[in-house]
């Protein structure tokens, strides 16, 4: 996922602002104990979660992937004072691990934890969803995006990560699944159109679909 020098992207990361030490704490925990842990969006993308969370205020978030919880504390930071994210992962051995940094943040009144089936768990869930964040497997994407759409209120977003894939997307040489998956999902986004987006290059790709009214 080096899709700059890394001299840009440290220069990138000296320059964008801090996050907390619990984030800190947390990140290198991750990279100490947990397989993986390129799979934790780090100080830049959690950084760009939390402002998004700010400009929005949101009062219903929806995480799709939870990992060990950067991303969500990273929500968290921005959401009304009523506010509460949702978060799913299918991994209950995180669990533990999640629910004590939640606490240690401060947000485990406004973080509720779902372990098990996304494609299960979703439509249980009631909207609408100011903010959706993707980050699960990659071959589901498509299938997530049809549970949530209806239920984005217009002006939401949907943010899905990965979508660049290591560059994978655009060699079609590559016919694994999840490289697959993620170009579906790219088309999907591109012409649907109950949504406007971007596809933004940074670290491994976020489109960006904001919700168009009904």
């Amino acid at each position: 996922m080096e899709f700059l020098p890394p001299e840009i992207d440290d220069y990138a990361g000296s320059h964008t602002a801090a996050h907390s030490e619990t984030l800190a704490a947390l990140e290198r925990e991750t990279w100490q104990e947990v397989l993986m842990p390129r799979m934790l969006s780090g100080h830049q993308q959690g950084r760009f979660l939390s402002l998004i969370s700010h400009l929005m205020q949101p009062q219903r978030v929806l995480e799709i992937g939870t990992y060990t919880g950067y991303s969500a504390l990273c929500m968290a930071e921005g959401l009304s004072s009523a506010g509460v994210i949702h978060t799913i992962d299918i991994n209950a051995e995180l669990r533990p691990r999640i629910e004590r940094f939640m606490e240690k943040a401060g947000y485990s009144n406004q973080i509720q934890l779902h372990i098990g089936n996304a494609l299960e768990i979703i439509p249980s869930l009631q909207g609408p969803w100011d903010l959706v964040f993707i980050d699960a497997d990659k071959e589901n994407y498509t299938a997530y995006f049809d549970l949530v759409v209806d239920h984005v209120r217009p002006g939401g977003l949907i943010i899905a990560d990965n979508v660049l894939w290591s560059g994978k997307v655009a060699d079609l040489t590559h016919q694994d699944h999840e490289t697959v998956g993620l170009r579906a999902y790219n088309e999907k986004i591109a012409t649907d159109p109950r949504v406007v987006h971007q596809l933004l290059p940074f670290r491994d790709g976020l489109m960006v679909a904001r919700k168009l009214k009904s």
